[in-house]
This record gives C-alpha cells, structure tokens and sequence, in this order.
C-alpha cells in the first residue's frame, strides 16, 4: 500500500522564492505541491504534520565530509555521524578517502557503499581517492553511481599526496570524472614549517598556523590546479577555499551549470577567524588554515557573488585527547555537520544573506554542480529530501545535544537562533524534535552525466 505524507501550512523555501503551501510524498517522492490556501484532500490514510509557523527547506547537501569508517572508527563511524547530519538538516552528503585503508580502488569504494547502505540514516557518495600509481582506477569510476574522485595536492593526511607532475597532468588530462581537490602547496608549507619550529620547537602557538599553512601554500596550489584544468577542459571543483587571493582564480560570470570549475566554501571559513585562535587553539586548527578577518569577510563576498558555488563543512572529527596535544601532534579537523545549517541561519538573522541565497548554496547548488539525480530542489517527481526549520526557536550547543561520536563542538555553549525541527530522508521523516525513527536508511546517491 503507498504511503502517503503531506507538510502542509509551511513557508516554503525554493529556486529563489518563499510561499505559503503544502507538499504531498508518496513512496519518498513529492507527487504535489500546494500553493497558499488550496484545497488538500486530508482523508484517507495519510500521515500529516503542520509546519505552520515554519519554514520547509530542500535538504542540505553537503559535498565534503569525513565520517571515519573504515579504520578510524575511535573518532566516528558512518552510522554516528549521518545521525548528527541529519539532526542539522543534511540528507546527503559525499565522503572522502582519507581512511584506513585508504579508498583508492573501486573494490574498497564499493566496501564502503555497503556500509553506508546497513547503517547510514543519511544519502550518500564516496570519492575515490589519488595516489601517485592509481590511474587505471581513476579511469575505471562509474560516474553515474560515484560523486568523484578527490586529489589532495597537500599533504593535508597520510599518504595521499599526489606530488608527481607526470601523474598529475595524466590525471587531469584523462579523468573523465569530477576532479575535487584539496590545494595547498607542500613547498611552501614545509618551508614555513621549518621556519617555526627553529622558532618553537615542536611547541608552535597554533595562532601561527595561518602562517605556516599560508596564504602563499593555498593560492599557488589553486592557480596549479585550475591552470591544468583550463589546460585539458577538466571539470574541477576546488574545495574548502580559504583566502581572498583564491577567489581571483575564480569567474561568477559563467552560469553554474556551464562552469567546468566550481569552488567551495566551508562554514568555519565564513564563521571564525584568526582572532579565535587565542580562544579555540587546536579546536579550530583546520587544513586548511583559518585565516584573517579580511580573508572571512571576502569569502562571504565571494559567496554573495557566486564566485564561490556552494556552502560545505569538510566535517572531520578527533578525539578531545587529540586535539589536547601539542600544534604538531594535534590532528587538523573538526566536527561540524550537525550545525553547518544553523551557522547559515545565524547570517541570516544577521541580515548577511538571504533564506533563498542558503539553500541556493547550500541545497540547489549542490546538485546542480555534482548533476545529482532528482535531489536538492522542491520540485514535483523529486526525491522528499526536506528539512523544517523554526527560524525563531533557539538552540544552545552543549555536551546533552551533540551527536557526534567524538563528543564535542567548536560552536559549544553558542546559542543558535534556528532550530532543525523534523528532517525527511527520501519522505521518511527520519528526525523529529529531538527523536530519531532509525527504521529507514538513506540511499545511494545517483549522478547525470
């Protein structure tokens, strides 16, 4: 028997507009959606809930995550983390292959799916990742069923460097798949490492981890990066941009879906600056670095102009005891996939940008760029990928409401001005006021071409 929901009395927030309606799921698909007061057939069999009050967003789609599984299950696992996703309004999301293995061949990508489909609560993709000696496997990516494939032009973690200019234009030149890459210069970052540690020890004040991990490091990786796709037409999407140099690598007057190279903003890059480091330390040591108040600032105007294409988290939880050690034995990384979306409405209350810019960014955007099968917008035949948002609930952060596995939020003890009320994964209303129906999973995502 079809299973029929219907939102109704929501503000609901799609392609550029807000309008007073209600959205009918059969089977996870919207099959209708009402405007303003029109007539809805509420008998029968149908389960409803009424968002008056609220505001019903597409669910977010975060295209860079780090969930840990496998081999790095002591920070977070699959299951823990999709769950803390999906708490802050994320139903998709795209994983990377720093674990442990490392996910460098299709066979252990398909591993990972497996996974993902016994325990993730969340939709979701795996990139394949690049080494210096695994192009056949590049080349082998099923497009339609795999996000991408993820170089790492810094040696941001383990092994995964690729720092072979033979390897690198064969890969740029041949891969016919989204190429996302992680940009920051190991020249320039070893040299400043030196710098520092003749200065401290092995005891640098993370406040100088801007500088080591440098303006210079990110931007001469980028311009590397963009001039080999510029040279082979390759389809490239820059991830986690943290400087305003970066942004003049990028063009806004190309139409998204005509761009052949995207970039990314996080939300720690438009949230914290150099300033929190005296605060925050280790908690807010990302690689790439946090930089100034300038570069913030910037890459807010970049977001507002479309020279950045999406709103991304780079979520990466460790351990409370790893984050205590010293700066170079400290993990770079932290969690944030639960609150990427209230980050995003606290702009708003701010008067920094609009409802409709957000999901743009955060939800259309995404969807537009990865040619994401029928996801990211509230459009009739679409997947029921929808999130409720009461705009006037407040929200602190605190141990009692963090879920992610390792335990703990650079955001703790802020009050957020929004809260998630109910996230609907593929029309399961997978979260509810605090309270999880763990019946369903999430599914593969699947890509257009």
């Amino acid at each position: 028997m079809a299973i029929l929901r219907l939102i109704k009395n929501a503000s609901i927030v799609n392609e550029g507009e807000i309008f007073n309606g209600s959205i009918l799921i059969k089977d996870g698909l919207i099959v209708e959606i009402y405007r303003g007061n029109a007539i809805v057939d509420e008998t029968g069999d149908i389960e409803i809930t009424d968002a008056s009050g609220r505001f019903l967003l597409p669910g977010v789609i975060d295209d860079q995550v780090h969930f840990r599984e496998p081999g790095l299950t002591h920070k977070a696992t699959i299951e823990t983390e999709s769950k803390a996703a999906v708490a802050g309004g994320v139903t998709s999301y795209m994983e990377m292959p720093n674990t442990i293995p490392q996910t460098t061949t299709n066979a252990l990508l398909e591993k990972k799916f497996e996974t993902a489909a016994a325990s993730s609560y969340a939709n979701f993709s795996f990139y394949l990742g690049a080494t210096n000696n695994n192009l056949e496997e590049l080349l082998n990516v099923d497009r339609k069923n795999v996000c991408g494939v993820k170089v790492f032009l810094g040696a941001s973690t383990g092994n995964m460097l690729v720092d072979d200019p033979v390897v690198l234009d064969k890969i740029f030149s041949s891969v016919k798949s989204l190429i996302a890459v992680h940009s920051e210069s190991e020249p320039v970052i070893r040299k400043n490492t030196e710098i520092f540690r003749r200065r401290f020890g092995e005891d640098v004040p993370v406040k100088y981890h801007p500088q080591i991990r440098s303006q210079e490091a990110c931007y001469e990786s980028s311009r590397f990066a963009t001039d080999l796709a510029r040279k082979y037409g390759t389809r490239l999407h820059l991830l986690h941009l943290s400087t305003a140099k970066e942004l003049g690598l990028l063009d806004n007057t190309i139409p998204l879906d005509d761009k052949r190279i995207t970039a990314e903003v996080c939300v720690h890059h438009l949230w914290f600056c150099d300033n929190d480091y005296e605060k925050l330390g280790n908690f807010i040591k990302w690689n790439p670095a946090i930089k100034t108040r300038a570069d913030r600032d910037e890459l807010f105007a970049g977001l507002l102009d479309n020279r950045l294409d999406v709103v991304a988290t780079d979520h990466a939880p460790h351990t409370l005891e790893e984050k205590g050690n010293t700066y170079f034995k400290a993990p770079s990384g932290g969690p944030l996939v639960q609150h990427s979306l209230q980050v995003m409405l606290e702009f708003y209350h701010q008067n920094r940008i609009s409802l409709e810019k957000i999901v743009e960014k955060m939800c259309h955007a995404p969807a537009r760029l990865f040619k994401i099968d029928r996801r990211g917008f509230i459009r009739k035949g679409y997947y029921a990928d929808l999130v409720l948002v009461d705009l006037h609930q407040q929200q602190t952060v605190n141990k009692d409401n963090i879920l992610y596995k390792c335990g703990w939020s650079p955001f703790e003890g802020h009050i957020f001005g929004s809260t998630v009320t109910h996230t609907f994964v593929n029309g399961f209303p997978v979260f509810h006021n605090g309270i999880f129906d763990e019946r369903i999973k999430g599914k593969r995502l699947v890509f257009g071409s």
